[in-house]
């Protein structure tokens, strides 16, 4: 139930007056006065608690008793079919000769107002990897270089730096542990990601643990032939999620929020250079100690046979 924002009363303070009346024998100016309210709305209050029903004293529905000019069962009925066709309101309004704001107040009743909302949402399906190193999830986050405080943070636009260009945090996530490892690279290219592919495997078999399968999306650089032979060599299994689907590799997209976040976005930060180096320390106590919802609190670490920094 929405109240109105003016409402002198509740049911709560409805209630009160009713028991103060009928229990307490006040009398309904008293009782009214105590109230803020006048002691007609008291009179009306004490009516409708005598009338009994388990809601009489919560607010009634505005809607009119009588709506002549309200569309029959069956123009609101055609207005629905149509819509799941996937027809415009417009198109609906013109079709079935009816006003388009009729139709988009249907429309809006049965929850069909967006063209989005005629397809039903998939279900959320969350999976878990059974060791360490069985799926890899790689993703890359583009950063804006920073050449010196922008003005964003000092608010003069006559100071605003162009042309800084980007650098790029390429980001490996183990799926059974959430363990991370992350680098900033200044290119996003096929050498600069097979070099990283690389690097991720030895840091994850200097922990003990095995690689057997990378998962990343359709983008160019994970397509390229070098990252490709790099992954063949290493005997790892390369699988590509659904295109437009990022939620296929939605650990590495969910880590990189947490990433931005935490280290990115954290501070302001002078220079790129003095953002690369915060990222270290982050890295380790994201790993060692940060605890993970997912991992019932604990650390990434835990779930590596070897401490993972």
């Amino acid at each position: 139930m929405k109240l109105h924002p003016n409402a002198k009363t509740t049911p709560h303070m409805r209630a009160l007056l009713v028991h103060r009346v009928r229990s307490l024998r006040w009398t309904v100016a008293a009782a009214a006065g105590a109230a803020g309210v006048a002691r007609r709305t008291a009179h009306k209050w004490l009516a409708r608690q005598r009338a009994g029903g388990p809601a009489a004293l919560d607010d009634r529905p505005s809607t009119p008793h009588r709506q002549p000019r309200r569309p029959p069962p069956a123009t609101v009925s055609a207005i629905i079919a149509a819509r799941h066709q996937r027809l415009t309101a417009w198109t609906i309004a013109v079709r079935l000769q009816v006003p388009r704001s009729t139709v988009a107040a249907i429309l809006a009743r049965a929850g069909l107002n967006r063209l989005r909302d005629l397809t039903p949402r998939l279900p959320v399906v969350r999976y878990e990897r059974t060791h360490p190193g069985e799926l890899v999830h790689l993703d890359i986050k583009p950063l804006a270089r920073i050449l010196r405080v922008g003005h964003r943070v000092h608010g003069d636009r006559s100071r605003e730096v162009h042309g800084a260009g980007y650098e790029y945090a390429f980001v490996a996530v183990d799926d059974y542990s959430r363990a991370a490892y992350v680098e900033v690279l200044a290119e996003q290219t096929g050498v600069a990601t097979t070099g990283f592919l690389i690097r991720t495997l030895r840091w994850f078999a200097r922990r003990g643990v095995a690689v057997g399968q990378v998962l990343t999306d359709n983008g160019g650089v994970f397509l390229s032939r070098s990252f490709r032979a790099a992954a063949h060599r290493a005997g790892v299994r390369l699988r590509r999620t659904r295109p437009y689907r990022p939620q296929t590799n939605g650990k590495a997209e969910r880590f990189i929020q947490t990433l931005t976040r935490g280290w990115a976005y954290a501070i302001t930060y002078p220079s790129s250079w003095r953002r690369t180096r915060a990222l270290r320390p982050w890295l380790r106590h994201y790993n060692l100690e940060r605890p993970h919802a997912a991992l019932g609190y604990r650390p990434p670490c835990v779930r590596f046979p070897r401490l993972a920094q």
